[in-house]
């Protein structure tokens, strides 16, 4: 049950931020690392090394576990992993091999369990919808879950129903589109050029990507 709070409380709470640096802080300010986030893009759009990439900058802030739920363990995902460098962080990232909800929840109600949990796609998620996604966040409310969706081919946003009202919830959200990482945050501080600028993913195939788009 809820309960008031008072209007100073309001003002004098202090909330745990992850101190983002360069880029990262360029595009997501200081944010909380708990919650939901949201990424989504096209086939070959970036969105799989942008979320590896992202991946690897969090584990300086935590344990990872990015459950590829899509693709599993598989060779085209490990030349992604290889073309990130992901040796570099060692044991601060795990493959969860297409962990459906059930093997999810026993994992995370585990002591250590990691910190910041990415689901790779949510469309590949057995019987999801939001009141499970509520569930789930309520049962952990001190991790961070970020969703990755498939985009709708004819609008480019999540597709499907949940992955929309995800994106409603979530406190950042990651259109990824021709190499680039257009990012909305709520931890945005545009007096300090904190959050909301957009993240090149590479910036050769950015360049040729948005070059196109101009003509």
């Amino acid at each position: 049950m809820g309960r008031a709070i008072s209007n100073a409380n309001v003002l004098a709470a202090q909330f745990e931020t992850a101190d983002f640096e360069g880029p990262f802080l360029a595009s997501f300010g200081r944010p909380e690392l708990r919650g939901a986030w949201i990424i989504w893009g096209g086939s070959g759009s970036g969105k799989t090394t942008f979320t590896l990439q992202l991946c690897k900058y969090l584990t300086k802030f935590g344990r990872v576990a990015y459950d590829s739920l899509e693709q599993g363990l598989s060779l085209s995902l490990q030349k992604a992993w290889q073309r990130v460098d992901m040796a570099e962080v060692g044991s601060g990232i795990i493959l969860l091999n297409k962990e459906d909800l059930p093997e999810l929840y026993e994992r995370l109600r585990k002591r250590k369990s990691p910190e910041i949990i990415v689901i790779d796609s949510v469309q590949y998620l057995t019987k999801f919808y939001m009141e499970q996604f509520k569930k789930l966040k309520a049962e952990f409310p001190d991790k961070l879950f970020i969703f990755i969706s498939q985009a709708d081919k004819a609008n480019k946003d999540p597709a499907g129903a949940i992955a929309k009202s995800i994106r409603y919830d979530a406190d950042i959200k990651i259109k990824v589109e021709g190499f680039k990482a257009f990012v909305t945050t709520r931890y945005e501080d545009a007096s300090k050029g904190e959050g909301g600028q957009d993240f090149i993913i590479w910036q050769q195939g950015a360049d040729e990507y948005w070059a196109e788009q101009i003509k």
